[in-house]
């Protein structure tokens, strides 16, 4: 399900509301350093029909056009977010875009926040994670407490490192929302006790301020993927809740 525009929407999103949606990535293509088994938008060897990345200034154009429109027409926006067809801190010139979004939001809508969701891969470099320090809801990815486990989900491009990933969100002192995808495939188990404990120990080691805690809601490239319902998930998490971490669930319905 790829993007047809570098900014698109808004749509209704199940943990940011109305939400702006901008896609760094070739609007007819798909490039990202994971190849998760879950992405609504296939896997990346479907989508190498187009390798352009926008520019600053397009998008900032497409952003300004979109928020004069939306302003003119009264429809509300909840949140300007980054996400898009593959991991949005590949763009070059995201340091850039993330300065004309929150200017333009200022101008256009000041009470929506400005949201990154990205897989974390990028953040020990300085002026990426710099960038993420100054939107609103830099949504951080681990869907995995080992490399092992990650490199069965998310098949990261070569060099992943889980604990430079941690190391890295360590400096944002938890100011930062964590977000996890649980499912259950043929030869893992996010809900497997062993792995749901030591991604607790991960979330307590963060502590971020937020964790969104979600299942798949979409057809996905991997086929038979079981998601996760609405009570399922929130027994999981329970401990969590109970120590007083703020948990967003968001699990599928229940029959």
């Amino acid at each position: 399900m790829l993007r047809e525009d570098t900014v698109f929407g808004p749509i209704h999103s199940r943990r940011l509301g109305n939400s702006l949606g901008i896609n760094l990535l070739p609007v007819n293509g798909k490039i990202c350093n994971f190849d998760c088994i879950y992405c609504e938008c296939g896997w990346n060897a479907d989508g190498r029909g187009d390798t352009v990345l926008p520019s600053a200034a397009q998008v900032r154009t497409a952003l300004e056009l979109k928020l004069r429109s939306c302003s003119e027409e009264g429809i509300p926006i909840d949140s300007i977010t980054f996400s898009g067809d593959g991991e949005p801190t590949i763009n070059p010139e995201f340091p850039r875009i993330i300065d004309d979004t929150i200017a333009l939001r200022d101008s256009w809508y000041p009470s929506a926040k400005v949201s990154v969701l990205s897989n974390a891969t990028r953040i020990h470099i300085p002026e990426v994670f710099e960038a993420l320090r100054r939107v609103d809801n830099p949504i951080m990815k681990i869907d995995a407490p080992t490399d092992a486990l990650v490199a069965k989900i998310n098949h990261p491009a070569p060099g992943y490192s889980l604990s430079r990933v941690i190391d890295s969100l360590k400096k944002f002192d938890g100011d930062f929302i964590l977000q996890t995808m649980f499912l259950r495939s043929r030869d893992f188990d996010s809900s497997e006790p062993a792995q749901l404990q030591a991604w607790m120990d991960i979330v307590r080691e963060l502590h971020p301020r937020e964790i969104m805690v979600y299942t798949i809601d979409r057809p996905t490239p991997e086929a038979d993927l079981t998601a996760f319902t609405q009570s399922r998930l929130t027994a999981l998490v329970q401990p969590l809740l109970d120590e007083g971490f703020t948990v967003q669930v968001r699990g599928k319905k229940e029959q």
